[in-house]
């Protein structure tokens, strides 16, 4: 993790990218690529007309705009790029070429209807990146404290708690799990640790503590009974992290952003690690998330 992308669309949704860029940049002896993207005019009369009312700063100011962020930070090796491109090509183009080991990113713009109705472009950022990518958009006050990771025993869910340990070496570090009962064993007689959806999924958390990579000194993730919505609104009001944890896999497909992930990437209650499956976990391998 030499080098670290921070993504910033230069308006108050990704103010605090920089700055807590700057915090893992030192952390890490890390350099930064501090980029921006200016998405090509799309085709069609209406846009065209509607863009020469309203047009866009070009390519030299908002590099310039980039470079004044820059000076605020001078003990950092800050590359300066805008690339005319859609955000999540520009972010696949300069991961491709630098190996960066990072993307941070601020919050999506907000469109009640079209984000109904499509992806919006965060999550585009999220699914085109090959890095992991951190959320940041609560002040850089401090380096991250408590560190929550969502678990679902997968190998990605792994890295995802081993690059939050690195981002947060000296954080204290709680996983869990939640674990959905079926409705014949909510309505049997038998005690919840005793049905075989709770054996099970102790069983899979046997397995999960012996994967490699995981963080050194990491209790086995509690398993709490209840949906991961109601489980994790829960334990954040309770533990308070400033930084969530997650895979953004759905459980079908590793290739497809969960429920859950796509919820946090739209309202994240805090700052938000999201790590991808490996290439041994895409759709198609024998791997099983």
């Amino acid at each position: 993790m030499d080098r670290i992308i921070a993504a910033t669309d230069l308006t108050r949704r990704s103010v605090h990218v920089l700055g807590r860029t700057a915090r893992l940049a030192r952390q890490l002896g890390a350099g930064i690529i501090l980029l921006h993207a200016i998405a090509p005019p799309r085709a069609g009369v209406a846009h065209i007309a509607r863009k020469a009312l309203n047009r866009k700063p070009d390519q030299a100011t908002q590099l310039q705009r980039l470079q004044a962020l820059a000076c605020a930070h001078p003990d950092l090796d800050i590359d300066c790029r805008v690339i005319a491109a859609s955000p999540e090509d520009a972010v696949a183009i300069v991961v491709a070429e630098s190996g960066a080991g990072l993307l941070v990113a601020g919050l999506h713009r907000e469109r009640r209807v079209l984000d109904l109705l499509r992806l919006t472009t965060l999550e585009r950022i999220v699914m085109r990146a090959r890095t992991p990518v951190l959320i940041a958009h609560r002040a850089p006050c401090a380096d991250y404290a408590r560190v929550l990771g969502s678990v679902t025993f997968s190998p990605t869910c792994a890295r995802a708690l081993a690059v939050a340990a690195r981002l947060a070496p000296g954080a204290s570090l709680h996983a869990i799990h939640a674990l959905q009962m079926p409705l014949r064993e909510k309505l049997a007689a038998t005690e919840a640790e005793h049905t075989r959806t709770m054996t099970e999924a102790e069983l899979l958390r046997t397995a999960f503590c012996a994967l490699p990579g995981l963080p050194p000194g990491l209790e086995p993730p509690e398993i709490i009974i209840g949906g991961v919505h109601e489980v994790l609104r829960f334990r954040i009001e309770e533990l308070q992290p400033d930084l969530l944890a997650i895979g953004t896999h759905s459980g079908r497909d590793p290739g497809v952003l969960g429920n859950y992930a796509r919820d946090l990437l739209r309202a994240p209650p805090t700052d938000v690690l999201m790590v991808k499956p490996s290439v041994a976990e895409a759709p198609g391998s024998d791997a099983v998330a």
